[in-house]
């Protein structure tokens, strides 16, 4: 069965990645997706792998690095290899401005008759 997903870089993004796999602190799993694109590229600037060999030599599956040509191809690089921002806040906010504000008014007060300061059960 042919591939489905194509990853051609360019010299830029080749480089930008090689740079992003050995240069600085980053997390482990962008330095990972970063080796794995420059070892699926299928370009004219290094040699082939398939995706076997290159899951076998990451110490990963061959399904995660199919996901990875799909991100970059759809998506872009970037896309792909760093981690995709949360649409939603992971709780509801429970407390507004006005909440907050009436709060540190409170906490900026004097503490209460029989106290040095204010305590997070006080408040």
């Amino acid at each position: 069965m042919a591939p489905r997903y194509r990853v051609t870089l360019t010299k830029e993004e080749r480089k930008e990645l090689e740079a992003i796999s050995t240069k600085g602190k980053r997390a482990a799993q962008t330095v990972l997706y970063a080796r794995a694109l420059l070892l699926l590229d299928v370009g004219e600037y290094d040699q082939k792998w398939i995706v076997a060999q290159a899951a076998e030599a990451l110490g990963t599956t061959t399904r995660s690095l199919e996901h990875l040509k799909k991100r970059s191809v759809e998506e872009g690089l970037h896309a792909a290899i760093e981690r995709k921002k949360r649409e939603t806040a992971p709780r509801e906010i429970q407390f507004g401005g006005e909440f907050e504000a009436k709060l540190l008014a409170l906490a900026c007060s004097e503490a209460p008759e029989g106290r040095e300061r204010w305590t997070i059960r006080l408040l």
